[in-house]
């Protein structure tokens, strides 16, 4: 268990920023892990930024992707990062009332597009927001993140585009050894509630 594989530099550059955490989490999925990946601390460095944003662009662009569309809050530094490469228009979402919307731009029509995420453990945040833009005639031709999580397991209509695959052990709370243990739970994300 542990990273299993990554786009040649990242591992050492997560090292070197931080951005792979050793506690005990409660991910934004619901579920409890002994890692956690803040991306931000990768992020924080526009270099970096660039770096990882120039390499999911690389592997999109066969896509043919018109538009790039993230989840706020984690997704829209990499989503960005992402359009600039591709050289087309971002968007992100926003949750109201519970749901991935545009709130701040309105429907792009019919674009191909690709969902741009920072982590995911379930998919449900890239599958809010590419259901969202699909439903308003939208084609949705992919999706990509920084570092995949999800064991293969986000029930996406495509094959997730990842940088880095990793797989920590994940637990539901009433199983979770580390309660267990009395391990103070640290919350790092940024929503509250279940779902990615």
């Amino acid at each position: 268990m542990g990273i299993l594989r990554a786009m040649n530099g990242l591992e050492d550059i997560m090292k070197e920023t931080g951005a792979l955490l050793s506690g005990h989490f409660l991910l934004t999925s619901g579920k409890h892990s002994d890692h956690y990946m803040q991306c931000a601390l990768l992020l924080k460095h526009p270099r970096h930024a660039a770096f990882v944003g120039e390499g999911l662009a690389r592997l999109l662009a066969p896509l043919g992707p018109q538009m790039v569309a993230s989840p706020a809050l984690g997704g829209v530094i990499i989503g960005h990062e992402v359009a600039r490469a591709l050289g087309v228009p971002f968007v992100f979402c926003e949750r109201q009332e519970g749901r991935m919307v545009l709130r701040r731009f309105p429907h792009p029509g019919a674009v191909r597009f690709v969902v741009v995420e920072d982590v995911v453990t379930t998919g449900g945040s890239l599958r809010e927001v590419g259901e969202h833009l699909a439903t308003g005639g939208a084609e949705w031709v992919g999706s990509a993140c920084v570092a995949d999580r999800s064991g293969g397991k986000t029930g996406l209509p495509h094959d997730l585009t990842s940088l880095l695959v990793a797989a920590f052990p994940l637990y539901d709370p009433e199983e979770c050894p580390l309660c267990a243990a009395g391990l103070p739970l640290v919350k790092p994300g940024s929503r509250k509630g279940p779902g990615e």
